[in-house]
């Protein structure tokens, strides 16, 4: 990622009309808002720049510094914009504190994305000179079109014997657009349906109306058809080893939400309560394991497997003393076997997949699964969570109490 040196720096600070540049006195009030705006807008790179934005804080709009004191909790609010989930696709950025016309600036610098467009808030921001807009219809299809389609991640890649009648219409405009953008945006669209699949990266475009991997997984009517592996093998064993009796069992399928809701089902079911009305005055109603847990690590299987050149399923196996849950593909990017699980390391196989988990609501922040897992656990009363990580599988061993 490039890092502008000091000089390149302060011709953008004193360039009150490039749209390449915003200043913000502090992080106070709105600005967290406009903040997110302004990187979704640098982000999207509508003049095709392909070089960074800035946004720096501490600085007036004259680019004149307001000795905003730059601390450590400042540049952890900065950063959180990255992963946060408000602005999908999660876009590339960096914060570093600067020295720039003798006082302390915090410089967040941000990278054109190769997959706009880019969202905050169920709107896609750009920059218009000095100001910030949200893009119109002509301008939302030059973002369409400038998705960089020879380093495209597999999740958006096409599925060529698909076709757009195998996207369900229903799941698309009842339950996915309305999660995805803000309702005024969703009223002034005057697009056709196959046109928003494309906006919605669910076709590879208007001229390849080939469905992505992302489209069937996410509003597919059956896209275990065309992906047997996308889906999720349940079995509850009655003992602690694999050849003891199966008591229950489902392969579990179709589009995301369907699949998360049913799996959540079996798991509710699997997870009974017990009543303890000895050790106080009050009953207590205890479960063998906290529901959160299990459905972390099941969503982030979903989010971080791979999906390419494997026909296996995310598998859980619920046995009497413990639930094992196997991933297909191991760790990826900056994710190694070393680092699994340490707080603030992760890295996205499927970015876009992500973004589709976020916006039905699986995912409330990025990088927590693991940490919100332990710590279910833990105030359950259980063991905390064991990992044995390869390069080709990611198993999870969580034990009972």
């Amino acid at each position: 990622m490039k890092r502008y040196t000091d000089e390149e720096l302060l011709v953008l600070l004193n360039d009150t009309e490039s749209d390449r540049a915003e200043r913000k006195q502090s992080f106070k009030g709105d600005t967290p808002k406009k903040a997110r705006e302004a990187v979704c807008a640098f982000s999207n790179d509508l003049p095709d720049y392909n070089e960074p934005g800035v946004l720096f804080i501490g600085a007036i709009d004259n680019g004149t510094p307001s000795n905003e004191p730059i601390t450590d909790e400042l540049l952890r609010k900065l950063g959180d914009m990255k992963t946060d989930g408000n602005i999908l696709p999660l876009p590339v950025l960096s914060v570093e504190k600067r020295i720039l016309k003798g006082a302390e600036m915090a410089v967040v610098t941000v990278m054109p994305s190769d997959m706009p467009p880019v969202k905050y808030a169920g709107r896609i921001w750009l920059r218009t000179g000095p100001r910030r807009a949200i893009a119109n219809e002509q301008e939302e299809r030059i973002l369409n079109e400038k998705r960089r389609y020879k380093n495209l991640p597999f999740d958006i890649c096409p599925v060529p014997t698909a076709s757009v009648s195998d996207l369900s219409k229903l799941i698309f405009e009842n339950e996915y657009l309305p999660s995805a953008f803000a309702a005024d945006v969703l009223e002034e669209n005057g697009r056709q349906y196959e046109e928003r699949l494309a906006s919605c990266k669910m076709l590879v475009s208007l001229e390849n109306p080939a469905p992505t991997l992302l489209g069937l997984l996410a509003i597919g009517k059956s896209p275990q058809v065309f992906i047997p592996g996308a889906c999720i093998q349940f079995l509850r064993i009655d003992g602690t080893e694999l050849a003891d009796p199966v008591v229950d069992e489902e392969n579990i399928g179709g589009a995301l939400v369907d699949l998360l809701r049913r799996t959540d089902d079996k798991l509710k079911a699997h997870n009974r309560s017990m009543v303890d009305i000895t050790s106080n005055a009050t009953h207590n109603i205890e479960n063998p394991y906290p529901v959160p847990a299990i459905q972390q690590i099941i969503y982030n299987a979903v989010l971080h497997r791979t999906y390419e050149k494997t026909n296996a399923p995310i598998r859980v196996y619920w046995f009497n003393d413990r639930i094992e849950i196997y991933s297909p593909g191991g760790p990826y990017g900056y994710v190694t076997s070393e680092n699994f699980g340490q707080p603030g390391i992760t890295d996205y196989r499927n970015p876009n997949i992500a973004d589709v988990l976020k916006t039905y609501g699986y995912v409330q922040a990025f990088g927590r699964g693991i940490a919100v897992a332990r710590r279910e656990m833990q105030k359950n009363g259980n063991p905390e969570p064991e990992f044995q990580v390869n390069q080709n599988t990611v198993l999870c061993i969580l034990r009972g109490k």
